[in-house]
């Protein structure tokens, strides 16, 4: 390491003993910010929807504008933290992300809302990655993993108080309640950020921008082939094409990294074994969990009836544990081998989704608690655990860039998670609902699925003729309700190779700063 590397990491680690605490308050508050601005609209949506006269594609998108940005902007984030200063761009991403929190909750127009949430997403990859970053710079050793904790804890916090804080908002104020939450967390963050050290990567060079147009483009063309396909049709033109340019993007993506000097995705890495499965943990770990934060409400409020708050109730034997567990896992994890502990994470979350299969319209605590604690007890256990390994894989002086990868997969999965997640559960719905409803075409069908899906079935049987609503509503409620079901087994199924795989390639070793 240069000696110019040496004082840009010195600075941060003398911080830490004067303004560790500091450091950790102002990260944690900002990071409680990401996860409410993900359940938050989750519950809200069908409120938001009905008040603005969305369709179901329109309204589909207020949750794939903000994850499809969040997670391909991720990596440009991270090369503009470690080279013009991490404290620098969390700023700005907080100030971008309280600012499209405010519009989001003044606009009277869906589409507004939409284009909002996609640049809500650029300024929540700003504070994601420059915040985890600061942290690696900051702490190292029993003190990184802790550190880490807390922010795993940080998210659980959001993760855990969204639903029902954002039931309770939906159900007193409104739904514009929900995002201008976010607006007050972000003013607190903006007084605290001016407090922290400020540190970069010394050796960082310009943006790699080629790489960040192709990423952004493969993601874009997939949300919308997920979002559109049940609508239009799977095979229908404007499908085939937004997948083909999907994978042409992607292509052209690899192409650009293999010939940049510094490329803001060092594809290098992916020849350890070690890093491609810990950056590949979200799609293990977190994908189940955010399908489950985002339909589990809207099917509760939809099919099962039930209002915003007790949707939001109904799913705390799930987040609570990702509120409790991450800051013991990051003790447990000084000790454990972490192979041990991201293998048993997925295990868990695997049995858990098998269990969900008891789901229906009437389930409530007695049938739901078991199977969401397991799940829960799953994820909880590996948030913060994750983050500390992947940034632990490269020297400290690259955190900026190992955090964008990490997240960029977890957002990516998350992102592909919802909209995929979306389809499968409208295309099933409106497959098992075919012939079920007298005088329903094809498209009547798909329309009475979507809104299903969105927990907005009592608005679509409104638009059918009152001879045929109650059999339309327990038909959609059956053909849902196996869609979910279908769903948790094939949850289950990637948890479960996720956790076979895990155990039998990571090696502790090659994670040093994680002991």
């Amino acid at each position: 390491m240069s000696v110019l590397a040496e004082q840009d990491l010195a600075a941060p680690r003398a911080g830490r003993a004067a303004g560790g605490p500091a450091i950790m308050v102002a990260i944690a508050l900002a990071s409680v910010m990401l996860p409410l601005t993900v359940t938050g609209p989750a519950v809200a949506l069908p409120a938001l929807a009905t008040d603005l006269g969305a369709g179901v594609g329109a309204a589909q998108w207020v949750q794939n504008a903000y994850g499809v940005t969040f997670a391909a902007c991720l990596l440009a984030a991270g090369g503009l933290a470690d080279r013009f200063g991490r404290r620098r761009v969390l700023l700005i991403g907080v100030q971008v992300f309280l600012a499209m929190s405010l519009v989001c909750a003044l606009v009277p127009n869906i589409v507004l809302v939409d284009l909002a949430r996609a640049l809500q997403g650029v300024g929540a990859a700003g504070v994601l990655t420059s915040g985890a970053a600061i942290l690696a710079a900051s702490f190292d050793g029993p003190a990184r993993a802790r550190a880490f904790g807390v922010l795993g804890a940080s998210f659980g916090f959001g993760l855990a108080l969204g639903p029902l804080v954002a039931g309770v908002l939906v159900a007193s104020v409104g739904w514009r309640a929900v995002f201008l939450l976010n607006v007050v967390l972000g003013a607190v963050v903006l007084a605290l950020v001016p407090r922290l050290p400020e540190s970069r990567d010394p050796a960082a060079r310009r943006i790699d921008r080629g790489g960040l147009v192709t990423f952004s483009g493969s993601l874009a063309l997939l949300a919308l082939y997920f979002v559109e396909g049940p609508e239009q049709g799977w095979t229908g033109v404007a499908a085939i094409g937004s997948l083909v340019g999907a994978a042409l993007f992607m292509l052209l993506f690899v192409l650009v990294e293999l010939r940049v000097e510094r490329p803001m995705f060092d594809l290098s890495l992916f020849r350890r074994p070690t890093f491609v499965v810990v950056v590949c943990q979200p799609f293990t770990i977190t994908f189940g969990f955010v399908v489950l934060l985002v339909y589990l409400p809207q099917y509760l409020q939809g099919v099962g009836g039930r209002s915003a708050t007790e949707a939001g109730a109904l799913l705390l034997p799930l987040t609570l544990p990702v509120l409790a567990l991450p800051l013991v896992a990051g003790r447990i994890a000084a000790r454990l081998p972490l192979r041990v502990m991201l293998a048993a994470s997925s295990a868990l979350i695997a049995a858990g989704s098998l269990w969900l299969v008891v789901l229906g319209p009437d389930a409530g605590w007695a049938q739901l608690t078991g199977p969401l604690a397991v799940f829960g007890v799953g994820v909880g256990s590996a948030f913060g655990v994750m983050d500390n390994a992947a940034v632990s894989v490269v020297p400290v002086e690259r955190s900026g860039m190992a955090s964008g990868i990490f997240n960029t997969m977890r957002i990516t999965g998350e992102s592909v998670a919802i909209a995929g997640a979306g389809a499968l559960l409208a295309g099933l719905s409106a497959a098992g609902l075919q012939g079920r409803v007298p005088g329903l075409d094809t498209a009547g069908e798909r329309a009475l699925a979507g809104g299903a899906v969105q927990g907005r079935l009592g608005e679509q049987l409104g638009t059918l003729p009152a001879g045929v609503r109650t059999a339309a509503s327990d038909a959609a409620a059956d053909a849902l309700t196996s869609a979910m079901h279908t769903g948790f087994v094939v949850l289950a199924v990637l948890a479960l190779i996720g956790a076979v795989t895990t155990f039998a390639v990571v090696r502790d070793r090659e994670l040093t700063g994680t002991s």
